[in-house]
């Protein structure tokens, strides 16, 4: 395509391209991981992302959405994920929350105050 730039595929004809930071290859494993190999010097890193996990037990997700949106608002600087699970068979429900941000301190920070806001609520929940 106009613009893009080709990647190198020494296995087969199939084409691949990078257009800005969109990198478009073969699905084929074989052929994609040798097209890796003119990829992967092209490659720029990124910010370190750091990342912290609460457990919640025994409650489900909408037993924290309150103190969870409270916590996204008052820490704009992180980020907030909440990923339920249940494991019906032996009765065990509860939310892990993912803090993630650039800044250690932050997202520790972010992390106490979500760990006491929702032990101060009666809610059982620990960094993991």
């Amino acid at each position: 395509p106009a613009g893009g730039t080709l990647i190198a595929n020494p296995v087969t004809d199939a084409p691949g391209f990078q257009i800005g930071n969109v990198f478009v290859m073969a699905g084929v494993p074989k052929i994609m991981t040798a097209m890796l190999e003119d990829v992967a010097p092209r490659l720029r890193t990124g910010a370190v992302v750091r990342s912290r996990t609460v457990r919640v037990s025994g409650v489900g997700e909408g037993a924290i959405a309150d103190i969870l949106t409270a916590a996204a608002k008052a820490e704009r600087e992180v980020s907030f994920g909440s990923y339920p699970f249940g494991h019906g068979s032996v009765g065990e429900v509860g939310t892990n929350l993912v803090v993630r941000g650039r800044d250690e301190a932050k997202v520790a920070a972010a992390v106490t105050g979500l760990v006491a806001d929702l032990t101060a609520a009666g809610i059982v929940a620990a960094e993991v």
